[in-house]
């Protein structure tokens, strides 16, 4: 029975690793993330590990609604369970949208992970994108962290 629920676990990841594509020398040219998204009952877990950024830095990270492109607004706006206002925060809040902020270390490396209350349905996330700063949750401020510096798409 363990074996089992292990096994359909492992089937149900999806894990994608590659070079961030790079908007801002804030992200250079090289850095690298993997994202591993696992849907568990009752929820999904994503989690995010950077490597090659900047020292000692904060980052704000965000599952985005398109793939990453050769411009960064490519990627769209925050995904969002329930969809509702950009900057609202009954609707951009950690509990809604994938938050994954985190803070580099001395080598560069950085990693976060949430767990929503919610699967993907039809309608899924494409990118995880990298932002100057973490986020923010006042309001007329809630869900923005700046510019988007990076991106890797992510087939949520």
């Amino acid at each position: 029975m363990y074996l089992a629920a292990a096994l359909a676990l492992v089937a149900s990841l999806t894990t994608v690793s590659g070079e961030l594509t790079s908007y801002d020398a804030r992200v250079p040219v090289g850095a690298r993330a993997e994202v591993v998204v696992a849907p568990l009952a009752g929820g999904t877990v994503v989690m995010l590990r950077t490597s090659g950024l900047l020292p000692d830095r904060d980052y704000g990270a965000h599952a985005h609604v398109n793939a990453c492109g050769p411009v960064s607004t490519d990627a769209g706006p925050h995904y969002q369970h329930v969809q509702g206002g950009a900057t609202d925060p009954a609707f951009a809040n950690p509990r809604n949208e994938i938050w994954l902020d985190f803070t580099t270390d001395a080598r560069g490396r950085g990693q976060a992970w949430t767990r929503v209350e919610w699967q993907f349905g039809e309608r899924r996330a494409g990118s995880v994108v990298l932002h100057e700063e973490h986020t923010h949750t006042e309001p007329g401020h809630a869900g923005t962290a700046g510019a988007r510096l990076g991106c890797l798409t992510v087939p949520f």
